[in-house]
């Protein structure tokens, strides 16, 4: 009895009232007689009685002394338990600094800000200063081994940082967010034990407990990818240069599965956010006095909102002509020119950008409604990755360089001032010197102002990883890729060239990075404008003058160029609202105070 007295505390439990015991014995007969007297329904009847008794007692967490156990009431009248392990008071981060490091794509700097937003809602504090962090988390990317070995790279720094820290102060925890985390977790926590916290793209929402947990000595992780998850009810905290721009993610992950890609398998996929989430964001920095809002998403065109019932239709997805993807074709939701529509009307003087998309998702619809409002931007990415067909067909592309040819020629008749950008991958898989040639005829013929140019990296999990050979040398990769840059910036700079002369409308962005005595923004083009830093008109016709600010409008006139930018010289502010989307050449200097109506070439 000592024993079992000294146990005692151990179940020091609290029975709600509502809760009754009940005797679970069958009491004994003499005869049978008397077992008759027992209906078989009042058997049912006491062990259903029982049953919801039990339902209202001590569970779980009623045997853990301390936890707080929230009882929330459904819609049947019954009751569920909400708990956490941790209590919500040890999640808070009490004013502890966090400092982000991002890598890779645009996707990672919005999902900065949505993690930003989640530590924030929990007591955390967002520094800039390396030195004062207390946790320091690293968004990865893990698209090619490049981008991993800096990440390794950086890891070192930090924890020797971590162990030079004086033991007064706050232990720093170092946590890895994003995709690499997603494709080498296990590597991460083994390796030197370099992390405290590893955070798939989908588990930002757990990053509060995940410190927690590592706040008392353990390493914690979680890589579990989701169907569903949008970070829909989240509102990123925004970090663009003092607030004249903004990237707002519109859906996650991916399907299409090309053979060389590790996006799939480190974002999962594709879902996308309620439109009505979308818009009220867009609202929202609208009100900030944001002049820039770019979407973004894996497949950014293949958005597809089915979160309303009368959203789910039957009408098949469109795709651009001749191309064809290796899933079923999806039926139903509002499309990517749906949300495009309603966004571009939320503010006239906001300009529209879209990245990442794939060429599949381009119907003409889409490329009407561009052409068409005078602020989404004529500036399109269209990722080719490689000019021959054969290759195209080992990265699973689902097109061919004559469709992707065709589709070109269609935005330019429909778009006929559009500025092309486009992602090429150098020496894949069995790619051929005469692949290659054709690649570079590609480039050639398209024409673009901009390109992001890359040697093959292998990707374990990828199709490729497990049914093709790497087998192309790596000098010879080096040396292809060199080409394909040499000729992108020959074309570029032959694009540039043919925009002299012209005016252009460029949202300032700040002052250049060589200069301060000069200023840097952006065309409709997206193509980089250097101008002198000087006051200039106000409106058309008038002499007062006024500073140029960090997102303004202003018009420039181009009066040279390179394959990287454009230089000229600010002739007056300006607006978005009401400029025309097409060329005039103003007839000399002298009159370049015309109306806003009168100007806009971004490329021939």
């Amino acid at each position: 009895m000592e024993y079992l007295r000294s146990l005692k505390p151990l179940f020091n439990v609290t029975i709600p009232k509502h809760w009754i015991p009940i005797s679970c014995f069958q009491p004994r007969y003499c005869c049978n007689l008397a077992n008759t007297n027992v209906n078989s329904r009042e058997k049912r009847k006491t062990v259903e009685e029982f049953r919801s008794q039990l339902s209202f007692g001590p569970s779980f967490q009623d045997f853990i002394h301390g936890v707080p156990v929230k009882r929330i009431a459904a819609a049947n009248g019954q009751y569920s338990n909400e708990q956490s392990y941790l209590s919500e008071d040890l999640e808070l981060g009490n004013s502890r600094k966090v400092y982000f490091e991002t890598y890779g794509c645009q996707m990672n700097v919005s999902d900065t800000e949505t993690a930003c937003s989640i530590l924030q809602s929990k007591g955390y504090q967002r520094t800039l200063e390396l030195s004062e962090a207390d946790v320091v988390l690293l968004v990865t990317c893990s698209i090619r081994e490049k981008a991993e070995q800096t990440i390794w790279n950086r890891l070192q720094q930090l924890t020797a940082m971590k162990k030079r820290r004086l033991k007064t102060q706050t232990p720093m925890k170092i946590g890895i967010l994003g995709c690499m985390a997603e494709r080498l977790k296990t590597e991460l926590l083994e390796r030197e034990k370099l992390v405290d916290v590893i955070a798939g793209p989908d588990a930002y929402r757990d990053l509060p407990r995940l410190l927690t947990v590592a706040d008392g000595g353990h390493q914690a992780s979680n890589v579990l990818l989701s169907l569903e998850e949008t970070y829909a009810d989240i509102m990123p905290v925004h970090h663009a240069p003092r607030g004249y721009s903004a990237f707002v993610s519109i859906m996650r992950g991916c399907d299409n599965m090309c053979s060389y890609c590790i996006v799939p398998f480190t974002r999962g996929r594709e879902r996308s956010r309620p439109i009505r989430s979308i818009l009220e964001e867009v609202r929202i920095l609208s009100d900030q006095g944001v002049k820039e809002v770019t979407l973004l998403g894996q497949n950014v065109n293949s958005y597809r909102d089915t979160s309303e019932e009368q959203f789910c239709g039957s009408d098949l997805t469109q795709l651009s002509r001749g191309f064809k993807t290796i899933y079923r074709t999806k039926k139903g939701g509002l499309r990517f020119s749906d949300l495009l529509d309603q966004v571009s009307q939320v503010d006239s003087d906001m300009r529209i950008r879209f990245t990442s998309p794939h060429p599949k998702d381009f119907p003409d619809e889409v490329l009407h409604l561009i052409a068409e409002r005078g602020n989404i931007c004529q500036q399109i990415h269209l990722p080719a990755q490689s000019g021959s067909s054969k290759v195209l067909k080992a990265m699973r592309r689902g097109y061919t360089r004559e469709a992707y040819l065709d589709l070109v020629n269609n935005i330019k008749k429909i778009i006929p001032e559009v500025s092309l950008s486009s992602d090429f991958i150098s020496g894949f898989c069995e790619e051929t010197e005469e692949d290659h040639q054709q690649t570079l005829s590609l480039i050639r013929e398209v024409g673009y102002n901009v390109g992001f140019l890359f040697a093959y990296s292998m990707r374990k999990k990828t199709h490729a990883f497990y049914r093709l050979q790497d087998d192309v040398p790596a000098e010879v990769k080096q040396r292809r890729l060199e080409e394909c840059i040499r000729l992108f910036r020959e074309e570029a700079a032959r694009v540039n060239a043919a925009l002299i002369g012209s005016t252009q409308l460029v949202l300032v962005e700040g002052e250049s990075k060589r200069s301060a005595k000069d200023l840097c923004g952006r065309t409709d083009g997206n193509m980089k404008v250097i101008f002198p830093k000087e006051d200039v008109a106000v409106k058309p016709a008038e002499s007062n003058t006024a500073q140029v600010n960090v997102g303004d409008y202003v018009l420039v006139k181009i009066l040279s160029s390179t394959s990287q930018s454009l230089r000229g010289r600010a002739l007056r502010h300006s607006s978005l609202c009401g400029t025309v989307k097409h060329y005039q050449t103003l007839p000399s200097d002298d009159e370049h105070m015309a109306s806003d109506t009168t100007m806009i070439e971004t490329c021939p």
